[in-house]
């Protein structure tokens, strides 16, 4: 990749990583941004998504300001925000918080929202917003119990990871599967495309 499309994922995120890797991008540098994310009072669940995502962004790109080498990169950040309402459940690190989760989730609806943010290498910044419903079986005391077992909730926000065995949980979903995974394939390149990034630019011979 040549030196004025370097690309910067604000994210250490594995499931991002991967998500970029099957649309043929592989990020020349990942830089978590720490941010607080808790969320403001009352704040809903949508403008959460979006004002985290925005403020990784700016973070990274405040800290590449004086970078020789990634001082005009594209930098994508991206949060995703599990609702079942207005109510913002959080990325489960004990196993009290992934239950509650699951509880509140078993067989109802509930929303991923992903807010998506672009930095272009002219300091120009764009935003995304996508939204995706999820509806759940009603989850048996056996599936609750051997699901929090395998410690896959670790991490995740709601307390859970489509791409792994909660999938086997999802009666239906409406919308970008990859939002719910962590990272919306369609708008992330949508969006680099439309500010001149090569987004296709390995797919000939990289066997995709």
């Amino acid at each position: 990749m040549s030196d004025q499309h370097k690309f910067v994922l604000a994210s250490g995120s594995p499931r991002r990583l991967a998500l970029l890797s099957q649309i043929g991008i592989e990020p020349d540098r990942l830089l978590p941004a720490d941010v607080d994310e808790t969320p403001l009072r009352a704040e809903h669940p949508r403008s959460l998504a979006r004002r985290l995502s925005r403020l990784k962004a700016e973070k990274i790109a405040e800290e590449l300001k004086a970078d020789t080498d990634f001082g005009g990169a594209y930098i994508v950040s991206a949060d995703t925000v599990v609702a079942v309402g207005r109510r913002i459940l959080p990325k489960a690190e004990i196993l009290d918080d992934a239950a509650a989760c699951l509880r509140l989730l078993s067989g109802r609806s509930h929303r991923v929202y992903t807010g998506l943010c672009l930095i272009t290498p002219k300091g120009k910044l764009r935003q995304d917003l996508i939204e995706t419903r999820v509806r759940f079986k009603r989850l048996s005391r056996e599936e609750l119990e051997s699901y929090l077992a395998s410690g896959e909730w670790r991490g995740k926000a709601g307390g859970y990871a489509i791409q792994g065995l909660a999938g086997g949980f999802v009666v239906k979903l409406v919308g970008s599967y990859s939002n719910v995974v962590g990272l919306p394939l369609y708008e992330t390149a949508s969006l680099l495309h439309g500010e001149g990034y090569p987004v296709y630019a390995n797919w000939q011979s990289s066997g995709h």
